[in-house]
């Protein structure tokens, strides 16, 4: 029922306890999600409702619907705070998911990652896709630490949003997350160094926030873009061309198998600088000591007439006999 004209919910759905997927995305809905979806549904898997016109607070009753894998708010006008209970949501807290059938009927959804669309289907991978996007609303307040218990967690997009306060140090939990979006906020602080330990991930925009201190360094991070940090003119450190204090060039972590250009250029210039000496100390050694000893410089004029002197005489003995013969 997605990318239609539908204005409100049909208040029929709430009869539907076995519901598996609420899809309506792009359409005209407005005013407050309704209450019966968390009571009612509790057998919800996937909810999108991205693009639409929805405000008011994100209920706390959603926090019910503990099969839900996939929950889509992005691109509405919801306000207030995320809300605490999302641990609440089993399937992407357990280490052993509850997966159900989706009937007879080929399912298929679709996740935006990076302005990317990514179909999934029940005949593949669509029961392992564990997201939640509520981008481009006008959410406040800080993420709710309790975010990271969410360990199935794949795709998490907060971007576009009115959130304040630090990353949650404990984001190191969500070890299967693949894809992190926080750009566009107002978040404040360091990047917890505990990004390093997200070995899964593998696009991050952390971009236009009031982030500071130095980028933090590891095999993972190591391959994003510097695009993922700008708009954060106090952050510091590789990829950014932005010097940490203290720091000479900017900082890159260099890893076994990868050539080591720093090395290699301080090594050439080396090389030039030992020439240019060697020069200049070989040239006055002898110059200077031809300056400094009178006795030198004559003894060294005089050798240099005779050489010329000989050089002519051979000269001219040669041009003589080639005249004799002709």
């Amino acid at each position: 029922m997605n990318d239609n004209d539908f204005g409100g919910f049909p208040s029929s759905l709430k009869n539907c306890s076995d519901l598996r997927d609420i899809d309506f995305s792009g359409n005209k809905l407005t005013g407050n999600l309704p209450l019966w979806i968390g009571s009612e549904l509790s057998r919800l898997q996937i909810l999108q409702l991205r693009f639409n016109f929805l405000s008011g607070s994100i209920p706390q009753q959603l926090c019910n619907l503990r099969e839900l894998h996939i929950l889509d708010l992005g691109h509405n006008d919801f306000s207030g705070t995320i809300p605490n209970c999302l641990s609440n949501l089993t399937n992407l807290v357990s280490a052993h998911p509850i997966m159900y059938g989706y009937g007879y009927y080929e399912e298929q959804t679709t996740i935006i990652s990076k302005g990317r669309e990514l179909q999934y289907s029940n005949s593949d991978n669509l029961p392992l896709v564990m997201s939640i996007d509520l981008s481009s609303n006008n959410l406040k307040g800080q993420i709710p630490k309790e975010i990271s218990s969410l360990v199935r967690l794949v795709f998490l997009n907060l971007s576009r949003n009115q959130l304040t306060g630090k990353i949650p140090s404990n984001f190191r939990n969500l070890s299967m997350l693949e894809t992190l979006d926080l750009s566009f906020n107002d978040l404040s602080g360091q990047i917890p160094q505990s990004f390093s330990s997200l070995t899964f991930l593998s696009q991050l925009n952390l971009s236009h926030n009031n982030l500071s201190g130095r980028i933090p360094t590891g095999p993972q991070l190591q391959t994003l873009e510097n695009s993922s940090y700008v708009g954060n003119p106090l952050l510091c450190g590789f990829p950014l061309l932005s010097k940490c204090q203290g720091d000479d060039t900017p900082t890159k972590q260099i890893f076994p198998g990868e050539d080591n250009e720093y090395e290699d250029d301080s090594g050439k210039l080396g090389f030039y600088i030992s020439m240019v000496l060697g020069f200049v100390i070989s040239f006055w050694a002898v110059c200077g000591t031809l300056v400094l000893k009178r006795a030198w410089r004559y003894a060294y004029f005089r050798f240099c007439d005779n050489i010329k002197e000989r050089i002519a005489l051979k000269i001219a003995l040669k041009v003589a006999r080639l005249q004799g013969r002709l």
